[in-house]
């Protein structure tokens, strides 16, 4: 992890800049110090030289240890009163309900990786959580679609693989694990060319959408969730820093008409961890 963290911080545009900004606060203090420490004792043997190399050197120390890259930036709401957390990890190790994002025809195979790649976040769910029991899920996201109209159905001569009933983008299946809940949000539409393709505006609407179930279903217990929208079906107006501000923006603000949760935890997964600011997300979060 150090050695990750410092390749962020030396090898990326965003840890650089970081680093060279809080070098010039931390370097700033310091020089000012210094004056102020002649100011009183102007016949002071201070030694230039050295003391500028040692304010230089300090302001270094002082400028990694400011910008080290966290894994971590959390902030407690209060009235009403949740917690938001932006954390590195893996998505599947933690026991809460968890998000799961879908497109509109709530694709599941993965057999040959032409409809959901295995290494995804939707792969990994059918693998990890159903034990790649592909018929299991598929009864399941059936019974939870059961409600909803379709948007409409496609025919296997336009649509050669995959699932053919369309579903509203924003649609949600809730699952029912043992002692937890899946909410399986469909964020963006499958082609027939079997390109999944969405956007701020879906992204948002679905995320309006995604906190209503949470708030009906989740019993406001944590709910855990990938950054929606990046990866292997990336919204490609929207780099992760934009994806993660939509998200926690809109989760802020749906929270101040009703607690949707008690706890929401973004999960970034660590092949992105160059991508995210954690210092930036946490001014984010408290200008929230």
């Amino acid at each position: 992890m150090i050695g990750h963290s410092l390749r962020i911080l030396l090898r990326t545009p965003q840890g650089l800049r970081l680093l060279a900004r809080e070098w010039a606060v931390q370097f700033g203090l310091l020089s000012g110090a210094a004056q102020l420490y002649l100011a009183f004792w102007p016949d002071s043997a201070l030694p230039r030289w050295p003391a500028l190399l040692g304010i230089a050197g300090l302001a270094t120390v002082g400028g990694v240890l400011r910008s080290w890259p966290r894994s971590t930036v959390s902030r407690e709401f209060t009235g009403p009163g949740f917690t938001v957390t932006v954390q590195v990890g893996d998505l599947f190790d933690r026991e809460s309900h968890l998000v799961v994002g879908f497109n509109d025809v709530f694709d599941t195979d993965t057999r040959d990786e032409r409809l959901i790649v295995r290494r995804s976040v939707q792969g990994q769910f059918l693998h990890r959580v159903y034990a790649g029991d592909l018929a299991r899920l598929d009864d399941d996201l059936a019974v939870a679609l059961g409600g909803v109209s379709p948007a409409g159905l496609e025919e296997r001569s336009a649509k050669q693989a995959g699932k053919l009933v369309r579903y509203p983008v924003g649609t949600v299946a809730v699952l029912y694990g043992p002692g937890r809940r899946f909410f399986c949000a469909a964020y963006g539409r499958m082609g027939n060319d079997l390109v999944i393709s969405s956007g701020a505006d879906q992204l948002w609407h679905t995320l309006w959408q995604l906190w209503t179930a949470v708030h009906l279903h989740g019993r406001r217990e944590p709910i855990a969730m990938p950054v929606i929208g990046a990866g292997l079906a990336r919204i490609d107006s929207m780099d992760h820093m934009a994806l993660l501000k939509l998200i926690l923006l809109s989760f802020v603000t749906r929270s101040r008409e009703s607690v949707v949760c008690k706890s929401l935890t973004v999960v970034v997964h660590p092949g992105d961890y160059d991508q995210v600011d954690m210092l930036e997300l946490g001014m984010f979060l408290r200008s929230l």
